[in-house]
């Protein structure tokens, strides 16, 4: 059986080759009160689900190449024309209407900083990320939205001026394949897999 399969789209519907499924066998439950009596099995299964990143693939795809996307309304009758937002936003939330995608990772370079922050010593389930996470929220001058992510060097401060990084080798095609760094640090720092 093979671990992994494969997804892709032809005439607008998903073609799924190799194996989904993945057979494990059953335990036994047995009560340590009572003679190691059988109360049940364990019964686990493995799912694998296909999301759709719809119109937002191209943000995802954008940053194993380096770069940070953004959408910014450009609907001459619409009081947030020029409204640049971050995270990506397909459409804008005042006039509906369709925002166009732009390259904002010179911006990010140069003006991004620390608006708030959360360490957290703990996570949930499936967490990818190095412990303690320190989660941040980025502000960018000029944006009036707010983009939440991670710090993978450094401790964070309120204001720390702090520059993006992206997973270019190996990515896997989520939002942790961006993550940040404060400014000036050393290319020879990042985290394996990570660049400028």
């Amino acid at each position: 059986m093979s671990r992994f399969a494969d997804v892709y789209v032809k005439n607008n519907k998903y073609r799924i080759n190799g194996d989904f499924h993945h057979m494990t066998p059953n335990l036994p439950i047995r009560d340590a009160d009572n003679g190691m009596k059988l109360l049940g099995v364990t019964n686990p299964r493995e799912m694998t689900y296909i999301h759709s990143y719809g119109g937002e693939a191209v943000f995802f795809e954008s940053l194993s190449q380096g770069k940070l996307m953004a959408t910014r309304c450009d609907s001459k009758n619409c009081d947030s024309k020029g409204v640049i937002y971050q995270p990506f936003r397909i459409h804008c939330p005042d006039c509906l209407g369709k925002n166009t995608i732009f390259d904002m990772t010179d911006i990010a370079k140069k003006t991004s900083k620390i608006y708030t922050f959360m360490v957290c010593e703990r996570s949930g389930a499936f967490n990818i990320l190095e412990k303690p996470i320190k989660f941040i929220n980025i502000e960018f001058e000029g944006v009036p939205t707010i983009l939440m992510s991670y710090m993978s060097l450094g401790e964070p401060k309120f204001g720390l001026k702090v520059v993006p990084i992206f997973k270019k080798q190996d990515p896997s095609y989520t939002i942790v394949d961006l993550s940040w760094v404060p400014a000036g640090t050393d290319k020879k720092d990042l985290p394996n897999g990570f660049s400028f």
